[in-house]
């Protein structure tokens, strides 16, 4: 007997190797993902803009880095003492212009230059919500706790959508290798702030845009993540105690399902080891001086020598 719905990912004619780049955009989700790519010292660069939840908000990031567009001080504004771009996550907020303008522009040299050897890209959209700034007129990515009265909050237009996904995959196709190809996924972190029925509605319209969307692209696929993460982990014990994010075990569950469908047999073995050497250097003794612990260390370091001989980048520079 079947005691729950497994929700399967098909296997990818088109493997990730072990030297290949890979860019994710979008929601917290994404950054779950790649950061799991990068304990597996796969080359990863997630969310130069940091967190974006639209695909609006999604496709005026890969615009700007595609075109390589620095911002200005034109592009900012100044709420209770920080400097903030609307287009970003808080996280690029600063007291001081010039540091705000250099955590962006450097965000976008960086991403720009990734994205022109990335043979992967994952694009993983949260919500069909946006807001608008009304001082601006414009659609922004984060309210950054502005009050709510500079805003006004809508559910993009279906034909938003769409041409936001199809522009994103136009100027990806762009800069990006020729052969490069982009895997969109949709976020299981339900909105509840927007409301239970106000979140199925969002997310019904961004995987109707998905799947209407990509056929006309080649190299373009939808990952069933939500699929997954809603029909075969069904489960609370899933979930992080806020009920919403899925916890660490569900997101590790992921991951393997999206390994065995994309990963070479060589990448797969180069990440289970990596993740066996990222664990063990996480243990620390009460004495590091201690003459086992240090010929544990001398085990590790070959360890990963082996693994660097593999890669032409270079692997746990963090160590």
């Amino acid at each position: 007997m079947k005691f729950r719905t497994e929700v399967n990912i098909a296997d990818s004619e088109e493997k990730i190797e072990i030297n290949d780049k890979i860019f994710s955009i979008g929601s917290c989700f994404s950054s779950e993902i790649s950061a799991l790519l990068a304990n597996g010292q796969l080359r990863s660069l997630n969310n130069p803009f940091g967190t974006i939840f639209n695909p609006y908000s999604i496709n005026v990031a890969v615009k700007k880095l595609h075109d390589s567009e620095f911002y200005t001080e034109n592009d900012l504004i100044t709420y209770h003492e920080q400097v903030i771009s609307l287009d970003h996550h808080t996280s690029f907020n600063s007291a001081f212009t010039h540091k705000t303008l250099e955590k962006i522009n450097s965000g976008i040299e960086e991403g720009n230059l990734f994205l022109q050897s990335a043979k992967w890209v994952i694009v993983t959209y949260g919500t069909a919500f946006i807001h608008e700034f009304l001082p601006k007129n414009k659609l922004v990515a984060n309210c950054h706790k502005i009050p709510g009265k500079f805003f006004e909050k809508r559910l993009l237009t279906n034909k938003e959508i769409s041409n936001s996904i199809r522009d994103t995959i136009l100027n990806l196709k762009d800069i990006c290798p020729q052969d490069v190809q982009i895997l969109f996924t949709l976020s299981p972190v339900r909105h509840t702030k927007d409301g239970m029925v106000e979140n199925t509605l969002s997310k019904a319209k961004l995987i109707s845009a998905i799947h209407e969307v990509i056929p006309d692209f080649e190299n373009c696929q939808y990952l069933p993540v939500y699929e997954i993460m809603m029909d075969d982990l069904r489960d609370y014990r899933f979930y992080k105690e806020d009920m919403i994010h899925p916890s660490s075990q569900a997101v590790n569950y992921i991951f393997e399902k999206f390994g065995n469908a994309f990963f070479s047999d060589e990448t797969m073995d180069f990440i289970e080891e990596n993740f066996k050497i990222h664990q063990a250097l996480q243990h620390k003794p009460a004495d590091e001086t201690n003459a086992k612990y240090q010929e544990f260390l001398e085990n590790l370091k070959g360890r990963i020598a082996l693994q660097q001989t593999k890669v032409k980048h270079k692997i746990f520079t963090q160590y």
